[in-house]
């Protein structure tokens, strides 16, 4: 360790011991660099560890640009183009860590997110890079090479990689700090904002559906300018969630709509049309009840307006109803936040970067890399992916 005060010389280095941190540092010291790793965390990769739910979501076999939300949507599809899925799976395999996928091409450790960890740390020992942790950076200069001062010492480099992420789940330790140094280098950043984090109503439509928290269905879920998302959606006791919803909130902003359809695939017209010449005096709440979950069932009913009884409406109101709740429009009054959010949407601007390498136009030696870049993945495993395709684009560039 470097005395009091000095500022040991090394060729990279890099902050934040994440995703694409590691990949950053290993894949520049594969290529002779002398790297220094740090993290503010004293027990490193915690985002990676909590992924998954404890087995780390490590990438997705679908992975596209398609699969980001970025007000520049082309500068991600370099980094994803020269380092894959397959690239990441063949490092998986190396290091004997049986995975398996379980739905929509995610890839997921069959035992332990630990595994993707003790990968990393043996993959960058190996690289000859160090990892210092607990090293809380004090402040930052930049002359002929970059200053950085911590905690645990000092060191200066030619080439800053900044790969601090952003706040979403602050109780792991995650900060805005990314955001705070690119403004102390006039770069522009993208207000930052929660994503992948459910929905909240307000208190009149929470009163509503209070009975239905725990009620999970299959639905689509959009918002202006998303793609249409079909998996579970999930009642809260605050609004609603499930992985479709999560998905949509990437693009929701506020005051838009939250359109959902809680029978995708069917036709609910034709079947309570079919259900009145069968049962022509069955409630029609009951009716819908006999392909969803009964609560649901009647709040929907309320929400479309269909009351009475099955012979009591017209073949036309039976098709409102049913159209209603194909493209049922919520109105949330917000988003959980960063509390709970899995990842940040926005960012540092990309437009302020090469997309080859990651580094910074007009500040030649520093690049942003991971999440902290207004790069923005779907849930499943994209934003690891992310992490290790930005991570190899630099660490291969310099």
């Amino acid at each position: 360790m470097n005395a009091p005060g000095q500022a040991e010389k090394v060729d990279v280095l890099v902050l934040g011991a994440g995703a694409a941190g590691f990949m950053a540092a290993i894949e520049a010291g594969k290529r002779g660099k002398n790297v220094v790793l740090l993290d503010h965390a004293e027990t490193i990769g915690e985002k990676i560890r909590i992924s998954g739910g404890g087995r780390c979501n490590f990438t997705n076999v679908n992975t596209g640009p398609k699969n980001f939300v970025s007000e520049n949507p082309k500068f991600c599809v370099s980094a994803l183009a020269r380092y894959k899925p397959r690239d990441f799976l063949a490092l998986v395999e190396k290091h004997k860590i049986e995975w398996y996928e379980k739905t929509l091409g995610q890839l997921f450790c069959r035992e332990s997110a630990n595994q993707i960890i003790e990968m990393l740390l043996d993959e960058l020992a190996a690289s000859g890079g160090l990892l210092v942790a607990g090293a809380s950076v004090r402040d930052i200069n930049k002359g002929e090479d970059f200053e950085v001062f911590t905690t645990r010492g000092n060191w200066r480099a030619p080439r800053l990689i900044v790969a601090t992420g952003g706040p979403s789940i602050p109780k792991i330790g995650a900060t805005g700090f990314a955001y705070e140094l690119a403004e102390r280098f006039g770069i522009p950043v993208v207000r930052p904002r929660p994503a992948l984090t459910p929905f909240l109503f307000d208190e009149d439509l929470k009163a509503r559906s209070g009975k239905l928290a725990g009620v999970s269905t299959e639905v689509t879920a959009r918002t202006p300018g998303s793609p249409v998302f079909r998996e579970a959606g999930l009642f809260t006791h605050r609004g609603l969630s499930g992985p479709a919803l999560l998905q949509a909130s990437s693009y929701w902003r506020q005051g838009q709509p939250l359109t959902v359809d809680f029978a995708p695939g069917r036709d609910l017209g034709a079947e309570l049309i079919a259900a009145k010449t069968a049962h022509p005096k069955r409630e029609i709440a009951t009716a819908l009840g006999a392909g969803l979950p009964q609560r649901l069932a009647a709040f929907l009913a309320e929400e479309a307006q269909a009351w009475g009884t099955l012979a009591d409406a017209s073949h036309a109101e039976l098709r409102r109803v049913g159209a209603a709740i194909h493209a049922l429009d919520l109105r949330p009054v917000g988003l959980e936040g960063w509390r709970i959010a899995e990842v940040a949407a926005g960012g540092v601007d990309v437009r302020a970067l090469d997309s080859q390498s990651m580094e910074v136009r007009a500040v030649p030696g520093l690049h942003f890399i991971g999440e902290c870049l207004d790069v923005t993945g779907w849930l499943g495993g994209y934003n690891f992916q992310w992490a290790w395709a930005s991570g190899a684009a630099v660490g291969r560039s310099i």
